[in-house]
């Protein structure tokens, strides 16, 4: 299973409905009012969407305190890594992480760089002191499938050893809101004026809205300019446009969401690492990566779908083949139910 959410192959394993913990979706699904927004906006079918995307940029911009000239939109978070890497000299990555960095680069024929994370996935500074001239180094920030956030004095150091390389940074954020409130990276490079970086973010993980495709970036206006004279026009349709002019309006639903997954995420660490068998990484985010310490990751994966839960193999992530998976973090019933099967992992139950 390269990505997660894919129910339908394994719709006939388990006789009910699959509790999708391979999938990092919001539990409390999209915001209020969405629904009629888009039943209001299917009129606007019948016409191209605006080609600039003037009204949706101009709703980012203020989700984000930049402005609109510093936003990039896409269909999708990965769109928008590929055309980066389009026009890119090389593409350095760090593993574990999303597979999509590489694959995109290599589809697109550019040389591939792979740096490492420490046995504890945590930043290893000493990677980055030979970058090469030109290359792309993409970073998950929380990283994919660790759910580590890279601390704000380590993030300006690499940003500086970036600069120094005549490189470039490119940030991917798609989980940014399940995070603490700790930094903020487009207030933390402004001053720069995104000079030799880039933030990408999604509407697919936090407000729950995979199947409308919407990804949008923050660089500079240099740079905005660059990848929109090879970006594919009209790339982000009509409904994602008109969602994107209203999820980001709706302040009391991202507080709530933060809140809830927090207090989910701290309830799991809590409770995970009491259980035998596996070893818990902590996370930032709305996902947690767990090591197996004495099966492999098809029987539990198998464990686990015979009981009604679809969970993340990692062996797609290199360095992480066989003896990983990672879940999500759900609601309080279905974390409970996580945990009852994981005890009964941890027994030896088949």
């Amino acid at each position: 299973m390269e990505h997660g959410a894919d129910l339908l192959t394994y719709k006939d394993k388990f006789e009910g409905e699959l509790i999708d913990f391979s999938s990092n979706i919001n539990p409390l699904g999209p915001p209020e009012g969405l629904d009629e927004v888009l039943i209001n906006s299917f009129k606007f079918l019948v016409a191209y969407p605006d080609i600039q995307y003037r009204h949706l940029r101009e709703s980012i911009a203020k989700y984000l305190g930049a402005c609109k000239e510093n936003i990039l939109v896409g269909n999708g978070a990965v769109e928008i890594i590929d055309d980066f890497i389009m026009k890119s000299g090389s593409v350095t990555v760090m593993l574990p992480g999303f597979s999509e960095y590489e694959k995109r680069a290599i589809a697109h024929k550019k040389e591939v760089y792979r740096l490492y994370y420490n046995d504890d996935l945590t930043i290893n500074m000493d990677e980055f002191n030979n970058l090469e001239e030109g290359t792309l180094l993409v970073l998950g920030n929380p990283n994919n499938p660790s759910g580590l956030r890279i601390p704000k004095n380590e993030l300006v150091k690499i940003y500086k050893l970036v600069k120094k390389a005549k490189a470039y940074l490119l940030l991917d954020e798609a989980f940014f809101e399940f995070c603490p409130d700790d930094y903020n990276s487009v207030e933390l490079f402004k001053e720069f004026d995104y000079e030799s970086v880039g933030i990408i973010r999604a509407a697919t993980k936090f407000f729950a809205l995979p199947g409308i495709r919407l990804g949008y970036g923050c660089a500079s206006k240099k740079k905005v300019i660059e990848l929109q004279k090879s970006q594919l026009p009209w790339s982000v349709n009509a409904l994602a446009d008109a969602a994107g002019q209203h999820i980001f309006n709706d302040k009391k639903y991202i507080e709530d969401s933060k809140l809830y997954i927090e207090g989910e995420r701290n309830f799991l660490l809590t409770e995970l690492p009491k259980i035998k068998r596996i070893k818990v990484y902590p996370t930032k985010t709305n996902f947690i990566l767990i090591k197996l310490l004495n099966c492999n990751e098809k029987y539990v994966f198998n464990f686990f779908l015979s009981r009604g839960i679809l969970i993340r193999k990692c062996s797609s992530f290199k360095e992480l083949e066989g003896d990983h998976i990672r879940v999500a973090i759900k609601s309080r019933e279905n974390n409970m139910k996580l945990l009852y099967i994981f005890k009964e992992l941890s027994k030896g139950e088949n």
